[in-house]
């Protein structure tokens, strides 16, 4: 089981919007997704329809450390995508956790739960620097964190996220090595110099970070994002086609590559989504 964790330390960078369209993508593969909505938050939780929901989420597992499934999984409206639900309505959570000698190695004892039931884990986080977020790149083999080309993301990241991977360091000592750090420039708008620049400091500034990558894959600043949420639809879903005559990808190719990119193990299922995606649509039309 692959676990991804969906960070920054600050919010308003696009975590969510990633995480659930990246989990309904992946799951459309027809692989098993399971999503932990870490953010109090719950904005995850109720990005999808709920088919059924458990009578526990995220507070169970974490608090009691709650291992049956059944009481854990709630199932959302697209096949193979299952969540544990935020449900931490009073954020006890992180003084909880604070103060227990596991606190911020939970999520990563607790993971043996899922592996034999899921082939992707994707963990939403809260946009600021706590020890639930410290728990979430502990537990995870890798961490995804958005930015958007604009300059105050630009020293946020530099700032808080950064540090916080050096902070968790000494955790090697434990046998615990933390995730390499992908950076996806988000929200791409589609003619912007000062967007550009950016985005070329990034890759100029980072380019010498062993441990730090900057992906390839950039997410267009397109209406499909808005549009899918609205519907309670994964984007590819939504826009699968590039509409004529604009340059910036349509949403099934910004997720579809973001998705290789990732988790390139699973490239060929990852490709048939558009060949059934097409022929759905082509069916329809006629």
């Amino acid at each position: 089981m692959q676990v991804i964790a969906v960070i920054s330390t600050k919010g308003g960078v696009g975590k969510t919007t990633v995480t659930a369209n990246l989990g309904g993508f992946i799951a459309d593969a027809g692989l098993r997704v399971l999503l932990l909505d870490l953010d109090a938050q719950p904005t995850l939780s109720s990005y999808y329809g709920i088919t059924h929901r458990a009578a526990g989420g995220i507070y169970e597992l974490l608090a009691f450390n709650e291992k049956s499934l059944p009481q854990l999984i709630s199932n959302t409206a697209i096949q193979q995508l299952d969540i544990v639900l935020s449900n931490d309505e009073h954020q006890q959570l992180g003084m909880l956790l604070l103060h227990a000698a596991d606190g911020r190695l939970r999520l990563h004892n607790l993971l043996p739960i899922f592996e034999p039931h899921y082939d992707l884990l994707l963990i939403d986080t809260q946009g600021a620097r706590s020890v639930l977020l410290e728990m979430a790149v502990l537990a995870a083999h890798m961490a995804v964190s958005p930015v958007t080309p604009e300059i105050l993301a630009a020293r946020e990241l530099q700032r808080g996220t950064l540090q916080l991977i050096d902070a968790i360091a000494p955790y090697r000592h434990l046998g615990i090595e933390p995730p390499s750090l992908q950076l996806l420039i988000n929200r791409v708008p589609a003619v912007s110099a000062n967007a550009r620049l950016i985005q070329q400091t990034l890759r100029l500034i980072f380019r010498d970070h062993n441990d730090i990558r900057i992906l390839c894959t950039e997410v267009p600043a397109i209406e499909a994002f808005p549009r899918a949420a609205i519907q309670g639809l994964p984007a590819h879903r939504v826009e699968y086609r590039r509409p004529s005559g604009r340059q910036a990808p349509a949403a099934l190719e910004a997720i579809r590559d973001l998705a290789t990119e990732l988790c390139p193990q699973w490239q060929t299922q990852f490709n048939a989504v558009t060949g059934r995606i097409d022929r759905s649509n082509t069916h329809v039309e006629h």
